[in-house]
Formats: structure tokens, C-alpha cells, sequence
């Protein structure tokens, strides 16, 4: 797969994570910390907001391999 096709397939991938995860991580905060103290809700937000970055990094490597030489 050339590495042109590779980043647009990556920036689909990262926005898409980015969307999703945001959407997750709100609801699951809504759904379980709502009458929790503001300083539960700071460390949820912090390590959450921290946690998408494993994955969109894993894509960025994915995306930045060099190709295959041809054969």
C-alpha cells in the first residue's frame, strides 16, 4: 500500500478514534460520576483525555512506515 493512501487512510482513522472516544468518555463520565466530587471528575478527564494518544500513536507509526520496495 503506497504511504499516500496510508495517511489518508490514518487522518480518517485518527478523526474517527478522536469522535468515538469523545463520545464514549463522555457518556461513561455522565452515566457514572454524576453526583461524584469535582476533583474525581478532574482525574477522569485528565487520564481519559490522556488515554486516546496510545492509539492515535499506533496509527501515526502505521501511517509513517516506508513502503515496500517494489520487486
Amino acid at each position: 500500500m503506497p504511504k499516500t493512501l496510508r495517511k489518508l487512510i490514518g487522518v480518517v482513522l485518527i478523526i474517527a478514534l478522536v469522535l468515538i472516544y469523545a463520545l464514549v468518555a463522555t457518556t461513561v463520565a455522565a452515566a457514572t460520576l454524576g453526583a461524584a466530587h469535582w476533583g474525581i471528575h478532574l482525574l477522569y478527564f485528565l487520564f481519559t483525555g490522556l488515554l486516546w494518544i496510545l492509539p492515535a500513536m499506533a496509527i501515526i507509526k502505521w501511517m509513517e512506515r516506508p513502503d515496500r520496495p517494489k520487486a
